[in-house]
C-alpha cells in the first residue's frame, strides 16, 4: 500500500509539473528585442536602416536604442523609425522600457508625441499608421500613458467607423492614465494589453467585448473592457504589424530632446517587468 501511495504521489507530481510546463509553454513570444546592437534589419525589422545603440545607462543588457530630435524637427535623426511583422493575433501584450531625457517637455497640446503602433491584416506591410482600417497607439502624452485607436479608413465601409466620428479628418478613442506617470529621467516599464472584440455574425453586429489595459511600473493605470475595434466588415481582422516610429507633428516639438527604448517584448500573455539578474552578494 505504501508503494502504491508513493507511486500515486509521483504520478500526481508529474501531472502538476506537466500542467505548469504546459501553462508556461502556452505563452507565444511574437517579438523580442533588447536593442543590444544595431543589426535590427538582420532580425526582421524593416522600413528603417539607421540605429544608434548606446551602451551607457541602459536598463538591461549591452545597449538600448536612442531617439534624439534636433530643434524644430518632427522625426528623430539618431535612429530610424522601424517596423516588424508579427504572427497574426486577436490579442497581444507588449512590454518595453522607456526613459525620457532630463530636459524632456511635451507638445503643449493634448496630443503627440506618437511612439509605438500596431496595424492589422487589413492593411499592407508598408501602410502608414495615420489612416488605416485600425491603428493602435501606445505613447506618453503630457506625462500620462495613453492607449488609443483610430480607424479613419473605414468611413465609407457599410458599418462605418468604430473609433468615433471624423473631426477635421481624424478620429480616435483615447484612454489615458488618471495620473502623471512620466515626470523624471528614470527608466519606466510600460505594458499594454489589447484584445479584439468578437462578432455576432448571425445578427451582423459587433460585440462590445474588446479591451485595453495599461500598466506603468507594474501598476494597472488603464482598463476599459467594453470596446468595439472591428465590425463584421472585417471578420478576419487580426493584428500583425508593430511600428516603433517616434514622431512630433510639425511645430509641436518644444526643443531638442531625447528618449531611449529598451527590452521590448510582444507576446500572447502578459510578460511583466524585466527581472534583472544579480550576482551573489550584490543588492
Amino acid at each position: 500500500m505504501q508503494a502504491l501511495s508513493r507511486l500515486g504521489c509521483i504520478a500526481a507530481c508529474v501531472l502538476v509539473s506537466n500542467a505548469i510546463a504546459g501553462e508556461t509553454s502556452s505563452i507565444t513570444t511574437l517579438l523580442s528585442e533588447s536593442f543590444d546592437d544595431a543589426e535590427l534589419v538582420k532580425r526582421g525589422w524593416y522600413d528603417g536602416a539607421n540605429f544608434k545603440i548606446v551602451s551607457r545607462q541602459t536598463y538591461a543588457g549591452k545597449g538600448c536604442i536612442e531617439y534624439h530630435w534636433s530643434d524644430k524637427s518632427t522625426k528623430p535623426h539618431t535612429s530610424s523609425g522601424v517596423r516588424h511583422q508579427l504572427k497574426a493575433t486577436n490579442e497581444f501584450y507588449i512590454r518595453y522600457y522607456i526613459r525620457l531625457s532630463a530636459d524632456w517637455d511635451w507638445s503643449g497640446r493634448s496630443y503627440h508625441p506618437h511612439l509605438t503602433h500596431f496595424l492589422t491584416t487589413e492593411n499592407g506591410k508598408w501602410h502608414g499608421p495615420a489612416s488605416s482600417h485600425l491603428t493602435l497607439y501606445i505613447e506618453p502624452v503630457n506625462g500620462k500613458l495613453r492607449l488609443g485607436a483610430t480607424d479613419m479608413q473605414n468611413v465609407d465601409m457599410p458599418q462605418g467607423l468604430t473609433q468615433g466620428p471624423l473631426k477635421g479628418g481624424y478620429n480616435g478613442k483615447l484612454y489615458d492614465s488618471k495620473d502623471v506617470v512620466f515626470n523624471d529621467d528614470k527608466w519606466h516599464c510600460v505594458e499594454a494589453q489589447f484584445r479584439l472584440n468578437t462578432l455576432d455574425r448571425k445578427n451582423d453586429n459587433a460585440n462590445r467585448d474588446g479591451l485595453v489595459r495599461g500598466w506603468v511600473d507594474d501598476q494597472l493605470v488603464i482598463e476599459q473592457t467594453d470596446i468595439v475595434f472591428r465590425t463584421p466588415d472585417f471578420p478576419t481582422m487580426k493584428w500583425n504589424q508593430f511600428l516603433l516610429t517616434p514622431y512630433f507633428g510639425p511645430g509641436l516639438l518644444p526643443h531638442a530632446q531625447t528618449l531611449w527604448i529598451d527590452e521590448l517584448v510582444i507576446a500572447t500573455k502578459r510578460i511583466g517587468p524585466y527581472r534583472k539578474k544579480h550576482l551573489p552578494g550584490t543588492p
